[in-house]
């Protein structure tokens, strides 16, 4: 089972990754000013994950394929690191799709 990890930037915004099984991190989110804010954007993953159409498939500017998961707003919640291939991408999202709405949450803040 996957779980989200909640942590504290050097500039003291809260964060958090989304860890798969294996402990690999495949989502990450934007700086929240309070750890409410985080908390309530774990909240928007687990609910968004489960929408197709909140997934947008990108390419970098190195042609490296990644994705971000949006909100009903349309705000970026949570951003994939960058995969080798488009196949890569894909199973990451699978991954976010199959581990986020059951995930636990360590707060290491």
């Amino acid at each position: 089972m996957g779980k989200f990890v909640i942590s504290k930037r050097t500039n003291g915004e809260f964060q958090f990754n989304l860890k798969a099984n294996n402990g690999q991190v495949i989502l990450t989110s934007e700086g929240y000013s309070s750890k409410a804010g985080c908390e309530n954007g774990i909240l928007s993953v687990k609910t968004n994950s489960q929408d197709d159409s909140k997934f947008d498939k990108k390419t970098s500017s190195n042609g490296k394929p990644y994705f971000n998961l949006k909100a009903s707003n349309g705000q970026i919640i949570g951003t994939s690191e960058m995969y080798e291939s488009t196949s890569g991408r894909d199973n990451g999202i699978a991954s976010v799709k199959s581990n986020a709405p059951s995930a636990s949450t360590e707060d290491l803040s």
